[in-house]
């Protein structure tokens, strides 16, 4: 996969990509990440990006231009590259979206600054707009990166053989885990994990999992996959929830 980055902060995305997962698909050659700075698309000499909103209002506006010839010269080579523009007036990102993103072969990145970018941006030269959450960021670059590791470590043969992907594939929360001791401070591990029976393991971190999101994230349950062991699983929580 290619992936390509809009920005007038490139160095803020050297750290994030220089560890853990991210550094492992880059180094591997499991993903072809670019960062590219809008200014060098700026032909005035103060290579400017921005300026004052056409009706007046208060902040500055990212320019059209630099960020279209950013996205020109990127598909040059990469026709068909999807673009995307991180704003807080995009679509909430989800693991499903993060799915379809892994998807594609090749992504162009915008990241806003200010006040947003010109409209014009927005309506012939992106393909999809992404929020990662109902608050407003300095800018994109931070959303960015979200979206860019959610996208990378689905791509096959980048969480390695240590990493597994969580139960957030399935539309549920995950259960709880525990590692070692076996007590601390007179804090015990359930004696279900330790019993060896890996039949009752599973079906108690099912139930936990569907504990943990009919608690945490009840919305989660409308769009998840749910069999009829699971019905039952439910319904036992529900009386365990009742009484107390």
């Amino acid at each position: 996969m290619r992936i390509d980055i809009l920005t007038i902060f490139p160095e803020m995305f050297s750290s994030p990509f220089e560890q853990s997962i991210l550094k492992r698909a880059i180094t591997s050659g499991l993903v072809d990440i670019r960062i590219h700075n809008i200014r060098d698309y700026s032909h005035d000499k103060h290579r400017m990006t921005d300026d004052y909103p056409y009706g007046g209002g208060g902040g500055m506006l990212m320019k059209p231009e630099p960020i279209i010839r950013g996205v020109e010269s990127i598909k040059r080579d990469n026709q068909a590259a999807k673009v995307v523009l991180m704003t807080p007036q995009g679509i909430r990102y989800t693991q499903q979206k993060a799915v379809n993103l892994a998807r594609s072969d090749s992504l162009i990145f915008i990241c806003g600054r200010y006040e947003g970018v010109d409209e014009r941006v927005r309506e012939f030269w992106v393909d999809e707009e992404i929020s990662i959450g109902d608050y407003v960021l300095t800018g994109g670059e931070l959303a960015a990166m979200v979206v860019i590791d959610a996208v990378v470590r689905l791509i096959p043969g980048a969480l390695g053989g240590g990493e597994t992907a969580d139960s957030f594939y399935e539309g549920l929360l995950e259960y709880p885990q525990y590692t070692r001791p076996r007590c601390y401070r007179g804090m015990m591990v359930p004696e279900v994990l330790l019993s060896g029976n890996h039949q009752e393991i599973a079906i108690w971190r099912r139930k936990e999992s569907l504990k943990r999101t009919t608690i945490r994230r009840p919305d989660l349950l409308k769009e998840a996959k749910i069999s009829k062991k699971d019905e039952v699983l439910l319904a036992e929580i529900k009386i365990d929830l009742k009484q107390g």
